[in-house]
């Protein structure tokens, strides 16, 4: 049964409230450690490694307990629906830290409720992902409903790496995420409703884990388009950990141009956030409509063989001092980006229809805990990375947003905000074309 378009466009949705905490967690959490609280920027990092990584460890649990999960609401919309209210408020906590705790105590009520948020996250994302191998099996749908998830991811974006850094300025980084929260739960919760009436497997899978991971490994199409898709997810989360820097430190606006207006109001960083998400909106369905006409894996070459030529030349025109050029650059990024955010979404739950064919197990949460493993593991890792590389390149923090820092330093941080995501892009390329051969379904 076809889905309606309100179904289509109610799945898509909810990726709107989720997004919205990806971003402030890829974009906030890093430089509110270092530039808020004083802490070292290599330990800053190392921190939020390990709450990601732990984070990581709860993909498969949901994915199974939700696989798994029988109701009246089905098996997905109760672990949504509260996961929502979860996440809001754990994204809240961690950025109401009180006043006098001192370095270590301060880490403790950022971790603690980093970790509560990030459980919410999980909780609402996977259960999700496995929505999109339930409700329809036609690749042609699933490109259309992703260009609606991507439509509102892109409104997401703008409101955790415009809005909610602008109202961080004002009111404080607590109130700002508070203030985002009702966006967060009521995109999630009427996405819930809007679905409602779609078709959905109802039934409780009664695989048991050992034979649910054999499954989800067995599908080699899968694993290889989920180690790519993180390797991709790599090279934007080192952008996105380092984007509030540049903002800082790379890009300074000398109030004479085109969009100088548009940066004191907004802030550097949110003004390339908007300029980001007005490309990837402009993108969505000339995306779908590359896909159908070059595949969807040759669509997903161009689109990152775009980013990369974006980057190499954004390396070049920083440190600047035209917002406006940086601003029309990120427009550029954001239409590249947008076979990232949306191609691979597509492709991943063609790949779930493989194994139910072949096994009769729907194990879409399983498949979709996976996927997530892929781009977590990566959010992970880069903040890690970006420390390490600044502090060995001598970057100072501070308590106080911004200070001087060594010319080797912001060197450093310009390259791998360019440079190397650059690199790793094009890691993926060639993975894709050497390890992803995907089948279809008999």
């Amino acid at each position: 049964m076809a889905l309606t378009l309100m179904q289509r466009a109610g799945w898509g949705l909810a990726d709107m409230g989720i997004v919205v905490f990806v971003v402030v967690k890829q974009l906030l959490v890093f430089a509110f450690l270092t530039s808020q609280l004083g802490v070292p920027v290599g330990l800053a990092g190392a921190v939020t490694t390990a709450v990601l990584i732990f984070d990581i460890i709860t993909d498969p649990l949901v994915g199974y307990l939700s696989d798994h999960t029988q109701s009246r609401w089905g098996r997905r919309f109760p672990w949504m629906a509260t996961g929502a209210v979860v996440m809001a408020a754990g994204m809240t906590g961690m950025f109401a830290v009180p006043a006098g705790l001192g370095i270590a105590g301060s880490l403790t009520w950022v971790i603690g409720f980093f970790v509560m948020a990030t459980i919410g996250f999980t909780m609402v994302a996977v259960p999700y992902g496995a929505m999109a191998g339930e409700i329809t099996q036609n690749p042609r749908e699933r490109s259309a409903m992703t260009a609606w998830r991507m439509g509102f991811a892109s409104i997401g974006i703008l409101v955790g790496g415009a809005l909610v850094p602008g109202l961080a300025a004002g009111m404080g980084h607590a109130w700002a995420a508070l203030a985002v929260s009702p966006l967060i739960i009521g995109a999630i919760w009427a996405s819930i409703y809007l679905t409602r009436r779609a078709p959905r497997i109802a039934q409780a899978t009664t695989v048991d884990p050992r034979a649910v991971i054999t499954l989800v490994l067995g599908n080699r199409p899968f694993m290889a388009l989920t180690v790519l898709y993180g390797v991709m997810t790599m090279a934007i989360a080192l952008i996105t950990a380092g984007l509030p820097f540049g903002a800082l430190y790379l890009i300074i606006d000398s109030g004479d141009t085109f969009l100088s207006g548009a940066a004191r109001a907004l802030t550097t960083l949110s003004l390339m956030f908007a300029a980001f998400v007005v490309g990837a909106i402009l993108s969505q369905a000339v995306w779908v409509a590359l896909s159908h006409a070059l595949g969807k894996m040759g669509a997903l070459i161009l689109g990152l063989s775009l980013y990369i030529v974006l980057l190499v030349v954004l390396f070049y025109q920083l440190p600047s001092v035209d917002v406006t050029l940086i601003a029309g650059l990120f427009v550029l990024a954001g239409m590249a980006n947008g076979a990232y955010q949306q191609i691979p979404f597509a492709m991943y739950p063609d790949l779930m229809d493989i194994t139910r064919a072949q096994s009769g197990q729907a194990i879409e949460g399983a498949f979709s805990a996976i996927w997530l493993f892929g781009q977590k593991a990566a959010n992970a890792i880069a903040p890690l990375i970006l420390g390490g590389i600044l502090t060995a390149y001598g970057w100072v923090e501070t308590t106080e947003t911004i200070t001087v820092q060594p010319k080797a330093a912001l060197a450093a941080l310009q390259v791998s905000i360019s440079l190397v995501p650059a690199g790793i892009l094009g890691l993926a390329i060639v993975g894709l074309l050497a390890f992803y051969r995907p089948h279809r379904v008999h």
